[in-house]
């Protein structure tokens, strides 16, 4: 489930949003956690500079690590 590719997820979760097809077609939701933990910037990992894209994925990232939104927030904020 952590190596499911962001953009095959999202396109598949969020249809109209148009966004979703500019999202990097390599990145996984391992790596986005991995960027996380090493505090790397996330938009450069997605390809998309969008905050509620960014929401969506980190909700999504706390389902499947199965911790809070907030934790995988704050490890974004540094904190």
């Amino acid at each position: 489930m952590e190596n499911k590719k962001i953009k095959e997820w999202y396109i598949e979760n969020y249809t109209t949003d148009d966004l979703g097809q500019e999202i990097s077609e390599k990145a996984t939701f391992e790596d986005l956690f991995k960027a996380l933990k090493n505090n790397t910037d996330i938009y450069d990992l997605i390809g998309v500079g969008d905050s509620v894209i960014r929401e969506r994925l980190f909700k999504e990232l706390a389902s499947i690590k199965g911790i809070k939104y907030n934790d995988i927030y704050n490890m974004w904020l540094g904190v």
